[in-house]
């Protein structure tokens, strides 16, 4: 409670009533031995509801199993919500063998994967940076060794991005994993609505094989444009 209090920046005793609100409502279990708080899933399920309710599902999903289904390989969509680039639906194309499947409902690290290199590519070198900043470098540091180390390692990416029309890493967000990206845009001039990336094993996502499969990343982003115009959550943009 006490920890919840100052990260917030309010009184204890606010945070207590908060915390207990919460608790009533089912958001929030406390630990009977520790006394330390919890989320429950209740909290996982307003987003999944909210998810449901905008029919981004039912016009992604069918997509994104296309083009798991080509690959092979994970396939993720994220969605542009202000300022952050937050995973909202996947599709694993893998059945056997090595399998990339982390969690979904995160906000993006745009510094080091294909999913936010490809996003800032998207904006001129003014609002990449400011979104650079807003993240900061550190975090790249701590990843996987192929993040860039520097703010001219990454803007020499974003520009080959641009140039390319899609990202790619090399073992960037976590050793052994890389991934291809491409931007979801109604044309160029419009601001994107979100991302696609393909993922896997380092081993099999080689440099020639992401060249291979970028074509039908931009593709199913081109499809994702269109389909998006039957969800709200998407039509914001």
């Amino acid at each position: 409670m006490s920890e919840v209090g100052d990260r917030l920046g309010i009184p204890r005793t606010a945070a207590h009533r908060l915390l207990t609100d919460l608790k009533e409502t089912g958001y929030v279990k406390q630990d009977a031995n520790t006394s330390q708080y919890r989320l429950t899933v209740k909290l996982a399920s307003l987003g999944l509801s909210y998810l449901a309710a905008t029919g981004i599902t039912d016009a992604a999903q069918p997509l994104l199993d296309d083009l798991a289904e080509f690959s092979g390989e994970l396939v993720r969509l994220a969605v542009a919500e202000g300022d952050d680039l937050i995973w909202v639906a996947k599709a694993q194309g893998a059945r056997t063998g090595l399998r990339l499947d982390p969690d979904a409902g995160l906000e993006i690290y745009l510094p080091a994967t294909a999913n936010g290199i490809a996003y800032l590519a998207s904006f001129d070198d003014e609002r990449a940076l400011a979104l650079i900043s807003r993240q900061g470098m550190e975090r790249a540091r701590e990843m996987g060794p192929g993040a860039p180390q520097s703010l001219r390692a990454l803007l020499e990416q974003i520009e080959l991005a641009r140039e390319r029309g899609y990202a790619v890493v090399f073992d960037a967000y976590e050793a052994g994993t890389s991934a291809v990206g491409a931007v979801v845009r109604l044309d160029d001039d419009s601001e994107p609505l979100g991302t696609i990336s393909i993922a896997g094993p380092s081993i099999r996502m080689t440099a020639e094989r992401m060249d291979a499969l970028a074509p039908k990343v931009i593709e199913c982003a081109k499809a994702m444009a269109i389909a998006s115009r039957s969800s709200p959550l998407f039509a914001r943009g």
